[in-house]
Protein backbone atom coordinates (compact mmCIF):
# COMPACT_ATOMS: atom_id res chain seq x y z
CA UNK A 1 0.00 0.00 0.00
CA UNK A 2 2.51 2.33 0.91
CA UNK A 3 4.54 1.48 -2.38
CA UNK A 4 1.26 2.17 -4.18
CA UNK A 5 1.04 5.56 -3.04
CA UNK A 6 4.91 6.54 -3.63
CA UNK A 7 4.35 5.58 -6.91
CA UNK A 8 1.27 7.53 -7.35
CA UNK A 9 2.52 10.59 -6.08
CA UNK A 10 6.23 10.95 -6.70
CA UNK A 11 7.50 12.92 -9.63
CA UNK A 12 4.20 15.45 -9.37
CA UNK A 13 5.88 17.76 -6.84
CA UNK A 14 5.66 20.03 -9.75
CA UNK A 15 1.53 19.47 -9.99
CA UNK A 16 1.00 19.73 -6.41
CA UNK A 17 3.25 22.84 -5.97
CA UNK A 18 1.07 24.74 -8.67
CA UNK A 19 -2.30 23.71 -6.89
CA UNK A 20 -0.37 24.55 -3.35
CA UNK A 21 -0.37 28.30 -4.94
CA UNK A 22 -4.30 28.90 -5.26
CA UNK A 23 -5.19 26.54 -2.48
CA UNK A 24 -2.88 28.86 -0.03
CA UNK A 25 -4.16 32.28 -1.57
CA UNK A 26 -8.02 30.98 -1.09
CA UNK A 27 -6.70 30.22 2.61
CA UNK A 28 -5.46 33.47 3.35
CA UNK A 29 -8.12 35.30 1.99
CA UNK A 30 -11.07 33.37 1.68
CA UNK A 31 -10.69 31.10 5.13
CA UNK A 32 -9.31 32.63 7.44
CA UNK A 33 -11.40 36.22 7.36
CA UNK A 34 -14.24 34.12 8.35
CA UNK A 35 -12.95 33.95 11.95
CA UNK A 36 -13.92 37.68 12.10
CA UNK A 37 -17.58 36.83 11.04
CA UNK A 38 -17.90 36.80 14.72
CA UNK A 39 -17.46 40.22 15.35
CA UNK A 40 -21.11 40.48 13.76
CA UNK A 41 -22.33 38.91 17.16
CA UNK A 42 -20.33 41.17 19.73
CA UNK A 43 -19.43 45.16 20.54
CA UNK A 44 -16.36 44.75 18.84
CA UNK A 45 -13.56 47.38 20.05
CA UNK A 46 -10.42 47.06 18.15
CA UNK A 47 -8.72 48.68 21.24
CA UNK A 48 -9.97 44.97 22.76
CA UNK A 49 -9.52 42.87 19.71
CA UNK A 50 -12.54 40.46 18.50
CA UNK A 51 -12.12 37.98 21.42
CA UNK A 52 -12.27 40.11 23.99
CA UNK A 53 -15.11 42.34 22.66
CA UNK A 54 -18.04 42.42 24.58
CA UNK A 55 -21.28 39.68 23.27
CA UNK A 56 -24.24 41.27 21.91
CA UNK A 57 -25.88 38.21 20.49
CA UNK A 58 -28.41 39.63 17.53
CA UNK A 59 -28.68 42.62 18.77
CA UNK A 60 -27.06 44.21 15.10
CA UNK A 61 -28.88 41.69 12.54
CA UNK A 62 -32.17 43.32 14.92
CA UNK A 63 -31.39 46.88 14.29
CA UNK A 64 -30.40 45.92 10.28
CA UNK A 65 -33.48 44.72 9.88
CA UNK A 66 -35.60 47.02 11.71
CA UNK A 67 -33.61 50.19 9.97
CA UNK A 68 -35.81 52.01 7.60
CA UNK A 69 -33.47 51.81 4.99
CA UNK A 70 -33.14 48.27 4.98
CA UNK A 71 -36.33 46.99 2.77
CA UNK A 72 -34.75 49.80 -0.05
CA UNK A 73 -31.11 48.64 -0.44
CA UNK A 74 -32.25 45.11 -0.09
CA UNK A 75 -34.54 46.02 -2.79
CA UNK A 76 -31.83 47.68 -4.75
CA UNK A 77 -29.40 44.99 -4.41
CA UNK A 78 -31.99 42.31 -5.50
CA UNK A 79 -33.46 44.30 -8.47
CA UNK A 80 -29.97 45.44 -9.93
CA UNK A 81 -28.95 41.74 -9.46
CA UNK A 82 -31.81 40.26 -11.42
CA UNK A 83 -31.33 43.44 -14.29
CA UNK A 84 -27.79 42.13 -14.89
CA UNK A 85 -28.56 38.44 -14.79
CA UNK A 86 -31.38 38.71 -17.47
CA UNK A 87 -29.59 40.72 -20.17
CA UNK A 88 -25.57 40.21 -18.77
CA UNK A 89 -26.41 36.22 -18.92
CA UNK A 90 -27.48 35.40 -22.16
CA UNK A 91 -25.65 38.15 -24.08
CA UNK A 92 -22.52 35.91 -24.13
CA UNK A 93 -23.84 32.72 -24.77
CA UNK A 94 -25.35 34.23 -27.95
CA UNK A 95 -22.21 36.04 -29.08
CA UNK A 96 -20.12 32.80 -28.02
CA UNK A 97 -22.84 31.00 -30.94
CA UNK A 98 -22.29 33.63 -32.96
CA UNK A 99 -18.73 33.64 -33.17
CA UNK A 100 -18.54 29.71 -33.44
CA UNK A 101 -20.93 30.32 -36.52
CA UNK A 102 -18.37 33.22 -38.45
CA UNK A 103 -16.34 30.25 -40.72
CA UNK A 104 -13.39 33.07 -41.71
CA UNK A 105 -10.51 33.05 -39.42
CA UNK A 106 -9.67 36.44 -39.85
CA UNK A 107 -13.18 37.81 -39.07
CA UNK A 108 -13.86 36.01 -36.06
CA UNK A 109 -10.30 36.63 -34.75
CA UNK A 110 -11.30 40.20 -35.28
CA UNK A 111 -14.75 39.71 -33.48
CA UNK A 112 -12.95 37.87 -30.61
CA UNK A 113 -10.44 40.65 -30.08
CA UNK A 114 -12.93 43.80 -30.67
CA UNK A 115 -15.16 41.94 -27.96
CA UNK A 116 -12.73 40.66 -25.21
CA UNK A 117 -10.98 44.60 -25.07
CA UNK A 118 -13.45 46.41 -22.90
CA UNK A 119 -13.14 43.61 -20.08
CA UNK A 120 -9.57 44.69 -19.49
CA UNK A 121 -10.37 48.46 -18.95
CA UNK A 122 -10.25 49.93 -15.25
CA UNK A 123 -13.61 50.28 -13.69
CA UNK A 124 -12.47 53.89 -13.02
CA UNK A 125 -12.09 54.08 -16.53
CA UNK A 126 -15.68 52.71 -17.72
CA UNK A 127 -17.19 55.00 -15.40
CA UNK A 128 -15.40 58.06 -16.10
CA UNK A 129 -16.73 57.06 -19.62
CA UNK A 130 -19.95 57.25 -18.78
CA UNK A 131 -19.93 60.36 -17.09
CA UNK A 132 -18.05 62.09 -20.39
CA UNK A 133 -20.54 60.26 -22.56
CA UNK A 134 -23.42 61.64 -20.11
CA UNK A 135 -22.69 65.12 -19.66
CA UNK A 136 -25.25 67.68 -20.62
CA UNK A 137 -23.06 70.17 -22.57
CA UNK A 138 -20.92 67.50 -24.81
CA UNK A 139 -21.91 64.25 -23.95
CA UNK A 140 -22.35 61.57 -26.97
CA UNK A 141 -25.45 60.71 -25.19
CA UNK A 142 -27.18 64.06 -25.42
CA UNK A 143 -25.32 64.69 -28.83
CA UNK A 144 -27.69 61.79 -30.03
CA UNK A 145 -30.62 62.86 -28.04
CA UNK A 146 -30.44 66.32 -29.86
CA UNK A 147 -30.25 64.83 -33.38
CA UNK A 148 -33.48 63.18 -32.17
CA UNK A 149 -34.86 66.66 -31.09
CA UNK A 150 -34.67 65.70 -27.38
CA UNK A 151 -33.39 68.34 -24.74
CA UNK A 152 -30.38 67.26 -23.04
CA UNK A 153 -29.84 65.28 -19.50
CA UNK A 154 -27.53 64.47 -17.31
CA UNK A 155 -28.37 60.65 -17.42
CA UNK A 156 -26.10 60.02 -14.28
CA UNK A 157 -27.88 61.97 -12.34
CA UNK A 158 -31.10 60.50 -12.66
CA UNK A 159 -31.93 57.35 -10.54
CA UNK A 160 -33.99 55.73 -12.82
CA UNK A 161 -31.63 55.18 -15.37
CA UNK A 162 -28.84 54.43 -12.78
CA UNK A 163 -29.52 50.64 -13.24
CA UNK A 164 -29.63 50.56 -17.21
CA UNK A 165 -26.55 52.47 -16.98
CA UNK A 166 -24.67 49.81 -14.78
CA UNK A 167 -25.94 47.29 -16.57
CA UNK A 168 -25.44 47.56 -20.10
CA UNK A 169 -22.57 49.62 -19.81
CA UNK A 170 -21.03 45.75 -17.94
CA UNK A 171 -22.78 44.02 -20.38
CA UNK A 172 -20.24 46.24 -23.13
CA UNK A 173 -17.20 45.55 -20.94
CA UNK A 174 -17.73 41.54 -19.89
CA UNK A 175 -19.85 40.09 -22.83
CA UNK A 176 -16.41 39.39 -24.87
CA UNK A 177 -14.68 38.08 -22.08
CA UNK A 178 -17.60 35.87 -20.70
CA UNK A 179 -18.27 33.66 -23.72
CA UNK A 180 -15.05 32.83 -23.72
CA UNK A 181 -16.01 29.54 -21.62
CA UNK A 182 -18.84 29.24 -24.06
CA UNK A 183 -16.57 29.12 -27.03
CA UNK A 184 -14.25 26.62 -25.45
CA UNK A 185 -17.50 24.10 -24.88
CA UNK A 186 -18.33 24.54 -28.54
CA UNK A 187 -15.09 23.69 -29.83
CA UNK A 188 -15.32 20.58 -27.90
CA UNK A 189 -18.62 19.55 -29.88
CA UNK A 190 -17.65 16.24 -32.27
CA UNK A 191 -18.36 17.95 -35.96
CA UNK A 192 -19.48 14.52 -37.11
CA UNK A 193 -22.93 15.59 -35.86
CA UNK A 194 -23.20 19.11 -37.83
CA UNK A 195 -21.98 17.13 -40.83
CA UNK A 196 -24.35 14.59 -40.54
CA UNK A 197 -27.31 17.02 -40.24
CA UNK A 198 -26.19 18.98 -43.52
CA UNK A 199 -26.60 15.93 -45.19
CA UNK A 200 -30.09 15.31 -43.47
CA UNK A 201 -30.82 19.27 -44.69
CA UNK A 202 -31.04 21.03 -41.83
CA UNK A 203 -30.68 24.40 -41.86
CA UNK A 204 -27.77 26.74 -39.89
CA UNK A 205 -30.49 27.65 -37.12
CA UNK A 206 -31.72 24.14 -36.61
CA UNK A 207 -28.03 23.22 -36.15
CA UNK A 208 -27.56 25.81 -33.61
CA UNK A 209 -31.03 24.99 -32.00
CA UNK A 210 -30.65 21.00 -31.67
CA UNK A 211 -26.39 20.42 -31.67
CA UNK A 212 -24.79 23.28 -30.57
CA UNK A 213 -27.42 24.77 -28.15
CA UNK A 214 -28.04 21.29 -26.13
CA UNK A 215 -24.07 20.76 -25.65
CA UNK A 216 -24.17 23.81 -24.05
CA UNK A 217 -26.90 23.30 -21.74
CA UNK A 218 -24.43 21.52 -18.45
CA UNK A 219 -21.86 24.63 -18.49
CA UNK A 220 -25.03 27.38 -19.18
CA UNK A 221 -26.06 25.61 -16.13
CA UNK A 222 -23.48 25.16 -13.49
CA UNK A 223 -22.26 29.22 -14.26
CA UNK A 224 -25.97 30.05 -13.76
CA UNK A 225 -26.18 27.88 -10.45
CA UNK A 226 -22.78 30.12 -9.49
CA UNK A 227 -24.05 33.55 -10.58
CA UNK A 228 -28.07 32.72 -8.40
CA UNK A 229 -25.27 32.09 -5.71
CA UNK A 230 -23.25 35.50 -5.98
CA UNK A 231 -26.54 37.34 -7.00
CA UNK A 232 -25.98 39.28 -4.02
CA UNK A 233 -23.08 40.09 -4.53
CA UNK A 234 -23.66 43.19 -7.04
CA UNK A 235 -20.18 45.22 -8.57
CA UNK A 236 -19.60 47.38 -5.15
CA UNK A 237 -16.52 49.49 -6.81
CA UNK A 238 -18.59 50.30 -9.97
CA UNK A 239 -21.94 51.06 -8.01
CA UNK A 240 -19.73 53.28 -5.64
CA UNK A 241 -18.14 54.83 -8.60
CA UNK A 242 -21.33 55.81 -10.34
CA UNK A 243 -23.49 56.82 -7.12
CA UNK A 244 -23.67 60.14 -6.05
CA UNK A 245 -26.11 62.32 -4.03
CA UNK A 246 -28.89 62.43 -6.29
CA UNK A 247 -29.03 58.88 -7.71
CA UNK A 248 -29.01 57.07 -4.59
CA UNK A 249 -32.14 56.05 -3.72
CA UNK A 250 -32.00 53.40 -6.85
CA UNK A 251 -28.04 53.22 -5.93
CA UNK A 252 -27.80 52.66 -2.81
CA UNK A 253 -26.82 48.61 -2.46
CA UNK A 254 -25.92 45.86 0.83
CA UNK A 255 -22.14 46.67 -0.63
CA UNK A 256 -22.10 50.45 -0.75
CA UNK A 257 -24.36 50.47 2.94
CA UNK A 258 -21.60 48.05 4.61
CA UNK A 259 -18.73 50.40 3.33
CA UNK A 260 -20.49 54.08 4.29
CA UNK A 261 -20.93 52.02 7.67
CA UNK A 262 -17.89 50.05 8.21
CA UNK A 263 -15.11 51.59 6.75
CA UNK A 264 -16.48 55.33 6.88
CA UNK A 265 -18.21 55.42 10.08
CA UNK A 266 -16.47 52.56 12.29
CA UNK A 267 -19.83 50.65 12.61
CA UNK A 268 -17.97 47.14 12.41
CA UNK A 269 -20.66 44.91 14.05
CA UNK A 270 -23.74 46.54 12.59
CA UNK A 271 -21.73 46.53 8.70
CA UNK A 272 -20.53 42.98 9.73
CA UNK A 273 -24.25 41.82 10.58
CA UNK A 274 -25.35 43.21 7.35
CA UNK A 275 -22.78 41.60 5.02
CA UNK A 276 -23.20 37.88 7.12
CA UNK A 277 -26.85 38.49 5.98
CA UNK A 278 -25.47 38.95 2.42
CA UNK A 279 -23.39 36.20 2.87
CA UNK A 280 -26.22 34.01 4.37
CA UNK A 281 -29.03 35.14 1.18
CA UNK A 282 -26.08 33.81 -1.50
CA UNK A 283 -25.64 30.47 0.32
CA UNK A 284 -29.08 29.70 0.56
CA UNK A 285 -29.60 30.60 -2.90
CA UNK A 286 -26.81 28.67 -4.09
CA UNK A 287 -28.35 25.57 -2.01
CA UNK A 288 -31.58 26.20 -3.81
CA UNK A 289 -30.14 26.60 -7.43
CA UNK A 290 -28.16 23.49 -7.39
CA UNK A 291 -31.06 21.30 -6.10
CA UNK A 292 -33.43 22.88 -9.00
CA UNK A 293 -30.59 22.33 -11.52
CA UNK A 294 -29.65 18.34 -10.40
CA UNK A 295 -33.80 17.93 -10.52
CA UNK A 296 -34.29 19.63 -14.31
CA UNK A 297 -31.01 19.38 -16.06
CA UNK A 298 -29.13 16.54 -13.78
CA UNK A 299 -26.36 18.69 -13.67
CA UNK A 300 -24.74 20.67 -10.78
CA UNK A 301 -22.02 21.92 -8.88
CA UNK A 302 -22.29 18.83 -6.31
Amino acid sequence: MKKDWKKKYIGKGGLFALVAIPMIWYLIFYYVPIYGVQIAFKQYNPSLGITGSPWAGLKYFKQFFNSYYFKDITLNTILLSLYTLAIGFPLPIILALIINEIKGTGLKKAVQNITYIPHFLSVVVIVSMLTIFSNPNYGLFNSIRGILGMDPVDLMAKPDMFRSLYVFSNVWQHMGFNSIIYIAALSSVDPALYEAATIDGASRFKKILYISIPSLIPTIMILLIMRIGSIMNVGFEKVLLMQNPINKETSEIISTFIYTNGIQQGQFSYSSAAGLFNSAINCVLLVIANKVSKKVTGSGLW
